[in-house]
């Protein structure tokens, strides 16, 4: 099975990158969402709560769909 992803540099240091488009659509969805719920029980090991601060913060939300965006349509 091959392996395949996308990378793109986004906000500041961060590089946005996804596995293939389904791993886009998460992000996406997860990044667009104002308000966020943690499944119960709630960890702290799952991949949307691993991610980075500069992609989760409501500042940056524009440039990260942006850059998601891009990605996709580039796939």
């Amino acid at each position: 099975m091959r392996i395949r992803w996308w990378s793109s540099r986004t906000v500041g240091p961060g590089v946005l990158w996804a596995y293939n488009v389904p791993h886009l659509e998460l992000l996406e969805a997860y990044v667009a969402a104002t308000q966020r719920e943690r499944p119960r029980p709630a960890g702290s090991q799952t991949l949307l709560e691993r991610l980075p601060v500069w992609m989760k913060a409501a500042g940056n939300r524009a440039e990260v769909l942006a850059a998601i965006r891009a990605l996709r349509d580039g796939a």
